[in-house]
């Protein structure tokens, strides 16, 4: 009875792995790529997010008693060190610069992977001039939130956000046109 009932589930599967191989071969089409874009930016969001948290949490302290992050593990009983302005503002950009390395690295895999058509360029120059981008909308967004905490006092996380934000907008645009073919 256990035979026919995984044979079922099997046989229903078959159909639903192909369209799923399908939906992450796909890089024509436009919809599909930008899905896939916000999936894989998703990702690599986790990863530079977990990255930066621990390391502002753990190593370079970088948060606040009243940001939202600091909130959160208090609720779970862990605690936070708190430090100057000044050590606050240079731990944020070691902490941003870590997770900026690791996190682009995973979009670049998974960019390569499942959302556009690599070999526009070598593959070492395609991997520095994604860097490249990245840089370019990492200094613009760290430089946000620096201006964010310096002059408006705002929490890390907050900071942390707006840099997110514009690194959106500036990274698709950067990839799609100037280092994959579209």
């Amino acid at each position: 009875m256990e035979c026919l009932i995984y044979a079922g589930v099997a046989g229903r599967l078959r159909p639903m792995k192909k369209h799923i191989q399908a939906f992450l071969s796909e890089k024509d089409n436009r919809l599909v790529q930008f899905i896939k874009y916000g999936m894989c930016g998703v990702t690599a969001s986790v990863v530079d997010i977990t990255i930066f948290f621990l390391l502002a949490w753990l190593a370079f302290p970088a948060l606040t008693e009243s940001d939202p992050f600091t909130k959160l593990l208090g609720t779970l009983h862990f605690d936070v060190r708190t430090v100057s302005e000044s050590l606050r503002l240079r731990n944020y950009w070691i902490d941003k610069t870590a997770a900026f390395i690791f996190s682009n690295f995973t979009a670049y895999i998974l960019n390569v992977l499942f959302v556009f058509k690599a070999g526009k360029h070598k593959r070492h120059h395609e991997l520095m001039l994604f860097y490249a981008v990245s840089l370019i909308s990492f200094v613009f967004g760290t430089t946000a939130g620096d201006l964010l905490i310096r002059f408006g006092g705002l929490d890390t996380t907050y900071s942390y956000v707006a840099a997110a934000i514009s690194a959106l907008l500036i990274n698709y645009t950067g990839r799609k046109f100037f280092i994959f073919h579209g």
